[in-house]
Formats: structure tokens, C-alpha cells, sequence
């Protein structure tokens, strides 16, 4: 079994719609982390789980500099952003998102 693991740092913001007070609910911008695993038993024609340059592309290029609730079709909570990003990448089983210093969520597919 082959891993990738894609690393990458996005600045955006977004403001959550919740069900109770919270400061969350204004618009506030992050320095996320994004990484994400990817694994396959075989290698493509290329030698490759996948290219790096394509787990950037499906996630990087989409989300850094945004308003995510703009971006993004759901409230952009971490946990969202976590299943949204797995779900870009065929590949994918599994993305941790680092919203803050002390804040991170993992998905991982079942």
C-alpha cells in the first residue's frame, strides 16, 4: 500500500450560521492547514498514488484568498471543509484541517 501526504496552507475566511450566540457567527479569516492522505495498492501509469500538483489544484487553488461561505455550498465549518476536501480526491481517506493552533479536525472515510 502507497501513501501520499499533501500538506498545504490556505488563508480565508468565513463565518459559521449556527444555533446559538457565538462570535463565530461574524466574518473572521483563519490560517488554515490542510493535509491530506491519500493511498492506493497500485501505482498509475505515471508512477504515481496521485500528483501533488492535482491534490493542490482540487483544494488550494479553490479554497486560499476566499470567502468560503462564497465557495463553498454548506456552512464552512472544519468538519465541512474536512468532508468536502476528502470527496475532491478519489484517492482520498483521509484530511486533517487546522483551523487554529488548537483547533483541528480529521475525517476519515470508513
Amino acid at each position: 500500500m502507497f501513501t501520499v501526504i499533501k500538506r498545504m496552507e490556505i488563508s480565508a475566511s468565513h463565518k459559521l450560521n449556527l444555533t446559538y450566540p457565538s462570535k463565530c457567527e461574524n466574518l473572521h479569516g483563519h490560517n488554515w492547514v490542510i493535509t491530506v492522505y491519500c493511498r492506493a495498492e497500485q501505482l498509475d501509469e505515471n508512477g504515481m498514488v496521485v500528483d501533488f500538483t492535482r491534490i493542490k489544484e482540487a483544494v488550494k487553488s479553490r479554497l486560499d484568498h476566499k470567502n468560503l461561505n462564497e465557495e463553498l455550498p454548506f456552512n464552512p465549518t472544519a468538519e465541512h471543509i474536512a468532508l468536502w476536501v476528502c470527496n475532491q480526491i478519489p484517492q482520498c481517506f483521509k484530511v486533517e484541517v487546522r483551523e487554529s493552533e488548537g483547533n483541528t479536525v480529521i475525517y476519515e472515510k470508513d
